[in-house]
C-alpha cells in the first residue's frame, strides 16, 4: 500500500524546478512578472520575442501570448491563472500543448528576491518529449537569465 501511495505522489520524473536569488526587491520582481508591458520584454528563451494579447493576473484570469521564435515560428500560448497571492505566489495552468502547471513562488530577502519556479507536466512521457523536442529545461534557465538581465536594467 505504501509503495502505491509513493508512486502516486512522486512527480520527480515529470517536473522541472529552478531556484534563483534575484538582485531586485520583491515589489519590482512581482511587477515585471505581472505587468504585460514588462513580461513581454523578457519572457521565453533567448532569441524569442512576445506579443501578449491578454494578461489577467487574478484567479481564473487568462494569459494569452504568442512567442515568436528566432526562426520566425509563432507559438501560441494560453494559460489560466489558478492562484495569485501578491508578492508570494503565481500558479497557472498552461492550456496549450504541452499542458503543464507552473508554480512560481517569491520570497523577500531584503533587497533581493528568492524565486522558485516549478513546472509539472501531465506525464513522464510528455515531460521527456518536451525536454527532448523543445529543450524546456534549458529554456527555463534562459528565461530566468533574461529576467535577471531585465531586472538589472531597471
Amino acid at each position: 500500500m505504501n509503495e502505491k501511495k509513493g508512486n502516486a505522489t512522486n512527480t520527480e520524473d515529470r517536473e522541472i524546478k529552478i531556484f534563483r536569488v534575484l538582485n531586485a526587491p520583491i515589489e519590482l520582481v512581482w511587477k515585471v512578472w505581472t505587468d504585460s508591458n514588462h513580461i513581454a520584454n523578457w519572457w521565453g528563451p533567448r532569441g524569442f520575442t512576445n506579443t501578449i494579447t491578454k494578461m489577467e493576473v487574478e484567479p481564473g484570469g487568462e494569459w494569452d501570448l504568442i512567442m515568436h521564435g528566432p526562426d520566425g515560428t509563432d507559438y501560441k500560448n494560453k494559460s489560466i491563472f489558478t492562484e495569485v497571492i501578491k508578492h508570494k505566489k503565481l500558479v497557472y495552468e498552461h492550456q496549450s500543448s504541452p499542458k503543464f502547471i507552473a508554480s512560481i513562488e517569491f520570497e523577500s530577502a531584503g533587497s533581493k528576491t528568492n524565486l522558485s519556479w516549478h513546472m509539472l507536466f501531465e506525464s513522464k512521457e510528455q515531460f521527456l518529449q518536451v525536454v527532448k523536442t523543445f529543450k524546456a529545461d534549458e529554456g527555463l534557465k534562459q528565461n530566468v537569465d533574461k529576467l535577471e538581465e531585465y531586472l538589472s536594467k531597471m
